[in-house]
């Protein structure tokens, strides 16, 4: 499936006073998830990411979406396509971590600029980055550490963990582990796009454990969520936001309400831009927006700011435009560390009932100024 999109001009939004007199035009290939169990993230990466573009004024991004259907064979396929046939300067949109490295490596070799709206898997982040590397959503670990924190001082002592079993999944589990002081009842990791978790919630009910950790994005999220409802087990649910997603949550109803998560952004954050953001994003698309969404947004206002400070020929200022984050997120402050990942709050989240809708709301901060636990191996 593809989709050429060429931004044309908007009305200035959120973006007020952002320039587009950028004379040299930027290709942006987008290979992002658009069908199967996880179409939700990857379609809500690519609304946001187009919403910034529109509103921006920029005539000059030529962005080219590709889907990967999830596949990691299709996805190095499709940035083959980008790279040698499109001749992209820019690409982006990957979700899942196991496609981010059968992609990843080999595109900022090639000397192209790698923008991640939601895979950070560790690899990328300590010896293994790059300078046309950025990452705009977090480090892997970084939300499940705020979990592992939370959870310790909400008083739970022993918990029990799960994860599907893929570069993300593995360094879900030892983000939470590396911030949670009580005892691991036990670690099991799924299979990626598992929906029956008969046998696993079976197991958590005999473990004794006060509090279930688990990170299942997207569909295996919802399946997870419907049976552990269904089997009556009474032990809390803790997790990070990809396991309370806007889009999950509508297919859960009521078994989520009160459940805690973490995040790096909420709808309800009290920002200008990101007030902005929700309100126009829901009036275009009519959803409230998802993390995923608040992602997709940024990562396009980050190579929208950097457009307008360097040309992409320059390589060197165009990394160093980047690497300064001129722009206002959907977060409020934003920075990056030296191995281009951000430093940012992780807050918690509790899921509420707005009228018809199941969202989230904040309640407190997990972290502060949190940075990844691999930045000390980056040279950068």
């Amino acid at each position: 499936m593809k989709k050429s999109f060429v931004a044309i001009a908007a009305v200035a939004g959120l973006m007020a006073g952002v320039s587009a007199t950028v004379a040299e035009p930027v290709k942006v290939g987008m290979i992002t998830t658009l069908s199967g169990g996880g179409a939700s993230l990857g379609i809500d990466v690519r609304d946001g990411f187009q919403l910034a573009v529109k509103q921006s004024g920029h005539t000059d991004i030529d962005l080219i979406i590709e889907d990967d259907g999830q596949k990691p064979d299709l996805a190095v396929q499709l940035s083959d396509k980008l790279i040698q046939s499109d001749k992209v300067d820019v690409m982006t949109g990957i979700i899942w971590s196991n496609l981010a490295m059968a992609v990843v490596p080999s595109a900022v070799a090639q000397g192209k600029i790698y923008l991640s709206p939601n895979a950070g898997p560790s690899a990328l982040a300590g010896a293994g980055c790059n300078e046309n590397y950025f990452n705009i959503a977090w480090q892997n670990d970084n939300l499940h550490e705020g979990m592992g924190a939370y959870a310790t001082t909400a008083g739970f002592k022993k918990s029990f963990i799960l994860a599907p079993n893929y570069p993300a999944g593995k360094d879900a589990l030892t983000g939470f582990k590396r911030f949670f002081k009580g005892e691991i009842a036990n670690e099991i990791y799924t299979q990626l796009g598992q929906t029956d978790y008969a046998a696993e919630i079976a197991e958590i009910r005999a473990s004794g454990a006060d509090s279930v950790f688990f990170f299942l994005p997207g569909g295996m999220g919802i399946a997870f969520m419907k049976q552990y409802a269904g089997a009556g087990v009474e032990i809390p649910l803790l997790g990070p936001a990809f396991s309370f997603d806007q889009n999950i949550l509508q297919a859960v109803g009521d078994a989520a309400l009160g459940v805690k998560n973490t995040s790096q952004w909420s709808k309800d954050l009290d920002n200008e831009t990101n007030k902005a953001f929700v309100e126009s994003y829901t009036a275009e698309y009519g959803r409230l927006p998802s993390l995923y969404s608040s992602q997709g947004f940024d990562t396009a206002n980050l190579l929208i700011s950097a457009m307008d400070a360097a040309s992409i020929s320059d390589k060197d200022a165009f990394r160093a435009a980047l690497k300064a984050a001129n722009f206002k997120s959907t977060r409020g402050d934003f920075k990056f560390g030296n191995n281009n990942h951000p430093i940012q709050d992780i807050y918690v989240r509790e899921v509420v009932k707005e009228g018809d809708v199941y969202t989230n709301k904040l309640i407190g901060v997990a972290l502060e100024d949190h940075a990844d636990a691999y930045a000390v191996d980056c040279k950068m």
